[in-house]
């Protein structure tokens, strides 16, 4: 076992960075007062299977269609570039379909284990031990637990400018790891 506190720690952050709960609350509540309740323990539980799932069987995946980690660390460096875009100028480069309810489908999938989680994952495990990405899942996990159980108490004590103002630095913090990513993996290409 490999455990070291500083992958530990950025790992966690990147992670936070590109699940971005926090700038989810506005389309968790909304998700919410359509539907009423959401399953916060069954939508957590299943994000974090499917991220640990594809942590393991993503790189296989890869070799499976021939593509290797750093390849696809480098295009994930330009998902993740497109993604901090996006929280720092506040537009929609990509936008889903509303979903119709908030099973743990629409929480779970697409909100908290999206295509950005599932790329900064494999890109994780180009630079970092497997098992310090686990601890960092399981701490993100933790904390996306506690927003969605609390997500109206965080709306009231932040506000939507402290909402935005949230997703603005996490923004820039994402634009600088796509940047790192990025060039720690493109010289590795060739």
């Amino acid at each position: 076992m490999n455990f070291n506190l500083r992958e530990i720690a950025s790992a966690s952050m990147i992670l936070f960075a590109v699940i971005d709960i926090i700038g989810s609350v506005p389309i968790i509540i909304s998700l919410r007062n359509k539907v009423g309740h959401i399953q916060s323990g069954k939508a957590t539980i299943v994000a974090a299977c499917i991220m640990i799932a594809f942590l393991f069987i993503g790189e296989e995946i890869l070799k499976l269609i021939g593509i290797d980690v750093n390849s696809f660390a480098v295009a994930g460096a330009f998902v993740l570039f497109f993604l901090a875009i996006e929280m720092i100028l506040g537009i929609a480069l990509y936008k889903d379909d509303a979903p119709e309810s908030a099973s743990i489908v629409p929480i779970a999938f697409p909100l908290i284990a999206g295509a950005g989680t599932m790329t900064a994952l494999l890109s994780l495990r180009a630079e970092f031990h497997v098992e310090n990405i686990i601890v960092a899942i399981i701490i993100n996990i933790i904390f996306v637990y506690i927003v969605l159980k609390s997500s109206k108490a965080i709306e009231r004590i932040l506000g939507k400018n402290g909402i935005n103002i949230i997703r603005k630095v996490f923004g820039v913090i994402l634009l600088a790891i796509a940047v790192k990513l990025f060039t720690s993996n493109i010289n590795q290409l060739f």
